[in-house]
Order: structure tokens, then C-alpha cells, then sequence
């Protein structure tokens, strides 16, 4: 999104994009499986994030899903010729480009297509997993767009109807900071926010490591997956709050954000502790305590409960 509203003439970092949004969240899902496993997020789904930009900077996405692949590329490829940049919902799994070890039946991956090659047929894209543009033959960019399943994208495309234009910054970013704050402490689902870190907390402490400890390791195993390998995950996600928080200080003026950045950091550094404390009981260096992880996950909540209180004190003050 900061990619596309960039094209458009409007500077936008991709941390002040995610914040702006009020992108950052938690959520534990077990009613929802990913490879027979709990969705478990540590962002807003993409399309909240897309949503979530359009009133600050007052300008409309236009989105469009199709019933048959062919449709969904001759629209593509007429939006391409026209100069558009175009936002695409994917099947991670389905893309060359993309590392083996970063391939799976995910249907929610982002990226953009910004042009194609006329003489092969390549689109021409680019993805926020690569550092550069990547092409992509049409046959596979098909095969991703209208992959089934899961949050199927049904060759999901989007792109702005009208350009962007700045916000008002002194309005703007203390709404986004009291949706943040509102979703992490007070969402009316019990698994969403800092609440849901007591679900996983109990869910580790249920796991049959007598048992079964294969499964077990594959359950914890997976919400570090989640969380290191799938996006940016937890602790990469409030790093990039952070920075926002840094930019939102400079452009309001009001150093308490700063401040609570700083600290947001240090959250984001237990979430990597955490991570490796995982890692090393799912490779036999320590022994297998997922009740151990549990009380980690609940020291967590408290550090995160306590931030995002401040937080939503910062966003109210005039």
C-alpha cells in the first residue's frame, strides 16, 4: 500500500502505511485452520489494511474479483496497459519467484503488478518478500490468483480510483493510535488482542507432550512460523509500529510517542526471546515445556497491556 500510494504522488512509509491503518493486532484463531492448524495473526487481515488507509487519505480503492481466470487477466492486463499500478491477492504456494522454504497453501499473500512484457507475456511485479522487481509467467501468475481454498482470492485485484492527498496529521494519527488501542484492549472476542495470548498460553499448556511431543512441536513449531517466517511476524510487526510511532512523534509533536516506541522495541525483543526459547525445544537443545512458553506468552500480555494502555492515554491527550 505505501508502494501504490507512492506511485501516486503522495510520500508514505511503509511503517506510517501499517500504522496509519491501525494494522497491528493479535489474533488466535483455532476455529480457523491453516494446514490443519490454528490461524494465528499478529497484523489485521490486507484488506482491513487497505480499508484502513482510505479515509486518512481520502481517496478509494477500487476492487474487483472474477468468476474465471481468463476474465481476471484481460482485466489485468487492460489496467496494466493503462498505467495503472494494480494490487494483487495470491497464493504465496503458486509463485516461482518465491523461495521453496516460503511456499505454502497461503491464499492472502500481496503484491503489486506495475507492468508486462509484451514480447513474453511476463508480468512484471513487485512483491514485499524480494528486494527487487521479479517477473512472473502468466500461465503461474493465473494459477496464483486463482488458487482454491482458504480465503481463495478469486483473482482479487485493486487499485485507487482517485490519487491520494496528504491528512491531516494532528487528527489523523491519534484516531489510528485509539483504534490500535481499542482493538489490543478492548475487542469484544476473547482471542483477539492482548486476551488471546491467555488462549495460546492454555492451548500450550493442553498440548500432549507425553504422548505425542511430535505434535506438540509442530503446534508451538507453527506459531513461530507464523511469527518469524510468514510476513514480518510478532516481533518484526512491532518494530515496524515503532518506527511509526517515531515518525507519528516528529509529525504531531508530541514526544510521549517516542517514548513509548522505545519501549515498543523492548516488546519486540521479548517476542524474539520467546522465539528462540520455541526453536530450541522444537531442535532437542532444551527440553520440550510448552507449559514454560505459556508463562511466557502471559508475562507478554502484561507487558503488552500495560503499552497499549499508555498508548491509548498518548492518542487522548490534546
Amino acid at each position: 500500500m505505501s508502494a501504490i500510494v507512492r506511485h501516486y504522488g503522495l510520500p508514505l512509509s511503509e511503517p506510517m502505511a501499517f500504522g496509519l491503518s491501525s494494522a497491528l493486532t493479535f489474533a488466535f484463531l483455532p476455529f480457523i485452520k491453516l494446514s490443519g492448524l490454528p490461524l494465528v495473526s499478529y497484523r489485521m487481515p490486507p484488506r482491513t489494511i487497505i480499508r484502513g488507509l482510505q479515509k486518512p487519505l481520502r481517496f478509494s480503492m477500487h476492487t474487483e474479483t472474477f468468476r474465471r481466470p481468463e476474465d481476471g487477466m484481460v482485466r489485468l492486463n487492460e489496467l496494466l496497459d493503462a498505467g495503472q499500478v494494480v494490487g494483487l491477492q495470491v497464493s504465496i504456494f503458486w509463485l516461482p519467484f518465491i523461495p521453496q522454504d516460503f511456499r505454502f497453501h497461503f491464499n492472502a499473500h500481496n503484491l503489486l503488478a506495475y507492468g508486462r512484457d509484451e514480447a513474453s507475456g511476463d508480468y512484471l511485479l513487485s512483491d514485499p518478500v524480494l528486494e527487487e522487481p521479479v517477473r512472473c509467467a502468466s500461465a503461474d501468475l493465473a494459477k496464483a490468483r486463482f488458487a482454491r481454498g482458504l480465503l481463495a482470492p478469486k483473482g482479487l485485484l485493486y487499485y485507487p480510483s482517485n490519487a491520494p492527498q496528504e491528512p491531516a496529521w494532528e487528527r489523523a494519527i491519534p484516531a489510528a493510535l485509539r483504534k490500535t488501542s481499542q482493538i489490543m484492549l478492548r475487542a469484544p472476542l476473547p482471542f483477539i488482542g492482548v486476551k488471546g495470548f491467555a488462549w495460546v498460553a492454555r492451548a500450550f499448556e493442553r498440548l500432549p507432550t507425553a504422548a505425542n511431543p511430535q505434535a506438540a512441536k509442530l503446534y508451538i513449531g507453527h506459531l513461530i512460523r507464523m511469527q518469524e517466517e510468514i510476513g514480518t511476524g510478532g516481533g518484526g510487526f512491532r518494530f515496524m509500529y515503532a518506527a511509526f510511532l517515531e515518525e507519528a512523534a516528529a509529525l504531531t509533536a508530541r514526544p510521549a510517542l517516542a517514548e513509548l516506541a522505545a519501549q515498543l522495541v523492548e516488546i519486540g525483543d521479548f517476542w524474539r526471546e520467546f522465539a528462540l526459547a520455541t526453536a530450541r525445544m522444537i531442535r532437542d537443545r532444551d527440553p520440550l515445556d510448552p507449559a514454560h512458553l505459556a508463562t511466557l506468552l502471559r508475562a507478554q500480555a502484561a507487558r503488552e497491556k500495560t503499552f497499549f494502555t499508555e498508548l491509548d492515554k498518548a492518542a487522548r491527550l490534546s
